[in-house]
């Protein structure tokens, strides 16, 4: 399983990031062939659905997630979001927690991805990838400055 954890602190306050990070529509502006659907529709809960497509025509994959946590950030607790990846390409978890700080909020996000019809030694190469990606989605959605990657 490949496994990855990006990690950001942004001056916004934690309610900002937590709407701008669970707008899973919006993912799709960030993420390179990418479109997502809500089919569960709108307001995220327990038990909604979004399903992110990838690809191009026939070398196209659907990535169905379900939100299995939903915690809204509130005061000074935190937000927290669990959703399991379902699909027959791309099987795993993701979590998404943003904490309130006194400088606004650190948001934590967790891949675990397990790719199908790849090997195992390919897990660090996912995984890396992963976090380079989704490092550059979450640093676009809190409107951070691009960073270099490690």
């Amino acid at each position: 399983m490949a496994v990855f954890r990006i990690e950001r602190f942004t001056p916004l306050p934690a309610a900002e990031s937590w709407r701008r990070v669970t707008d899973w529509e919006r993912h799709a502006g960030h993420v390179p062939l990418t479109t997502i659907t809500v089919p569960t529709g709108l307001p995220t809960h327990i038990g909604t659905v979004f399903v992110a497509r990838t690809g191009i025509g026939p070398l196209a994959f659907d990535d169905p997630m379900e939100v299995v946590r939903w915690s809204a950030p509130a005061g000074s607790r935190a937000g927290m979001c669990r959703l399991e990846k379902r699909g027959r390409v791309v099987r795993g978890r993701a979590s998404i927690d943003v904490y309130p700080t006194h400088a606004g909020s650190h948001v934590v996000w967790v891949e675990e991805l397990c790719v199908r019809l790849l090997p195992r030694w390919a897990d660090p190469l996912i995984a890396g990838a992963g976090r380079r990606i989704f490092g550059r989605v979450l640093d676009s959605m809190l409107d951070m400055p691009a960073r270099p990657y490690r």
